[in-house]
């Protein structure tokens, strides 16, 4: 609090009026950038359709049994091509908010974290895709084929691709939960070496609802990458309580740099 109280903000001159009128800006700008973004995704979204048939089979073609479904479903596409192309700037206007008030070490961990944490979320929807989706859907559509013939529908598959790969996307943040946490004095690396056991049970019961299918094969295809970056996080955890002088919350014994 003191050295917030030593740093003033370097827009302290700004009235409240003035923050709300800046606000209003970055806010219009911001649903300007998602528009145009929805606009491309719907210039590409038979392209890009198509690629979300890759662990379907690119050769392969969904069935459509309601007339608004190609509709809906080229609109859901574009919506969402649109905001993941609007992202960038979107998060660009809400960093150039509040930096002003944030002092300088604040303002280099959100510029380390923001990037590290988008990528970490593509990483996630990327190993969905080609690794764990394919195997699944090869699993789901060949179960018993002299009984079942298997007709996807757009309404019934690409919000279970779009959904699995979304969740995924979230598991792979778990690094930076764990390095926000370390760093907000919650948890250290000790904390998370001990509780080893716990961290694979709760692994599992993740990769079980993650997992579309109820086969130990797919189940494991998600369990590995998470245990590794379970230890790239116990790694983090390290870093960032590095230099601290207040013990973690669950661990009050922990050793700290005197301040």
């Amino acid at each position: 609090m003191a050295q917030r109280a030593a740093t003033p903000p370097e827009d302290e001159g700004m009235t409240l009026m003035e923050h709300l009128a800046e606000l209003r800006d970055r806010l219009l700008k911001s649903v300007v950038a998602l528009a145009i973004g929805v606009g491309i995704g719907l210039l590409l979204s038979e392209q890009i359709l198509k690629i979300l048939l890759g662990p379907y089979g690119l050769s392969k073609q969904l069935l459509v049994t309601n007339p608004l479904s190609p509709v809906t479903n080229v609109f859901v596409v574009s919506v969402t091509v649109g905001a993941i192309l609007a992202l960038p700037f979107i998060l660009y206007q809400i960093l150039a908010f509040v930096f002003p008030g944030l002092l300088p070490h604040e303002k280099r961990w959100v510029l380390i974290g923001l990037p590290f944490g988008f990528g970490l979320f593509l990483l996630g929807a990327a190993f969905a895709f080609f690794v764990m989706l394919p195997a699944a859907i090869s699993f789901l559509t060949n179960i018993f084929p002299s009984v079942f013939t298997v007709a996807l529908t757009p309404d019934d598959y690409i919000p279970f691709v779009a959904g699995v790969m979304f969740w995924m996307g979230v598991a792979f943040e778990m690094p930076l939960i764990v390095f926000v946490l370390a760093k907000a004095n919650v948890i250290n690396a000790r904390v998370l070496r001990r509780q080893w056991r716990w961290a694979i049970i709760i692994i599992a019961l993740l990769a079980a609802l993650i997992t579309p299918t109820p086969d130990p094969i797919n189940m494991s295809i998600v369990m590995l990458p998470l245990l590794l970056l379970y230890l790239f996080s116990i790694f983090l955890a390290a870093l960032a309580r590095r230099n601290a002088t207040i013990p973690a919350m669950l661990d009050p014994e922990e050793k700290v740099r005197e301040a």
